[in-house]
């Protein structure tokens, strides 16, 4: 009678290399549990954002920079919903989160970059390239960075620039020169949008905190608030790109107040 080898026994974790499974260590409390599938919905809405980044991708190598940047600002929503989905139907997961953070990558570095690219920095050839490249792997560096700083770091607030607001930015930037920089020169445009890609790529990576309004939803403000964001969404119809782009501008500038708040009281 012979016996098989340890090595040849069955283990029900084993993964087949002909099946599609995805088997993941997920946490309940003090215990591990191992889980076999992903969740659907917010995977499938992930997968959409993803979609939406590489339609833009397409579209900015041919030229058709409008459908290009409302994609981008499309994976944008997307990105938003896809984790209060997961959260709402407990459907979070190991698996989700690092596919949300590749379809980031994608949506919020590669696609913006190669749309500002197209659109404007091939004027510098290789240098404008390198611009757009620093834009893409700031944003790589900063999802990076947020995801080993998970549970170290004060949720209320990011540490840089959040990447999509960044796409955001350099998104609106396009649709605004698009309307209303048709005076300058191809060069003058390069410059502004190179300097532009550049800043938004280094604020991704720098250590300015700004406001993550992850408990924004959950608080009460007084009414008059409601009526001044009425008004600035009044504002903003009236030209979306240039709205969109002063409001993200503000922002940006808003993290260092917040990083000299902090720092004050700490002294």
């Amino acid at each position: 009678m012979t016996t098989q080898p340890p090595h040849s026994q069955k283990d029900p974790d084993d993964h087949d290399g002909i099946t599609f499974e995805v088997v993941e260590t997920e946490q309940h409390g003090n215990q591990k549990k191992i889980s076999r599938g992903v969740y659907p919905i917010p995977n499938l809405i992930t997968s959409a954002s993803m979609l939406s980044a590489f339609f833009s991708i397409v579209a900015s190598s041919e030229g058709r920079f409008d459908k290009a940047c409302l994609a981008i600002f499309l994976s944008a929503i997307l990105d938003g919903m896809d984790g209060r989905a997961a959260r709402l139907l407990n459907a979070q997961s190991p698996f989700g989160e690092q596919l949300d953070s590749l379809a980031d990558c994608i949506a919020f570095g590669l696609a913006p970059a190669i749309l500002v690219y197209h659109f404007a920095l091939h004027e510098f050839g290789r240098f404008g390239l390198a611009c757009a490249f620093v834009f893409s792997v700031c944003a790589a560096f900063r999802l990076a960075r947020f995801n080993v700083q998970i549970g170290t770091v004060d949720k209320k607030y990011f540490i840089g620039l959040a990447s999509p607001l960044a796409a955001i930015l350099v998104t609106s930037s396009v649709m605004v020169a698009r309307d209303h920089a048709t005076a300058l020169t191809p060069q003058t445009l390069a410059t502004i949008c190179a300097v532009w890609t550049v800043t938004c790529g280094l604020l991704m990576v720098s250590n300015v905190k700004y406001y993550s309004f992850k408990e924004f939803d959950r608080q009460k403000i007084p009414f008059v608030g409601l009526i001044i964001g009425v008004l600035i969404m009044g504002i903003v119809l009236y030209d979306i790109p240039v709205g969109v782009l002063a409001i993200g501008v503000i922002y940006a500038l808003s993290g260092f107040w917040t990083t000299f708040m902090a720092r004050r009281e700490k002294a």
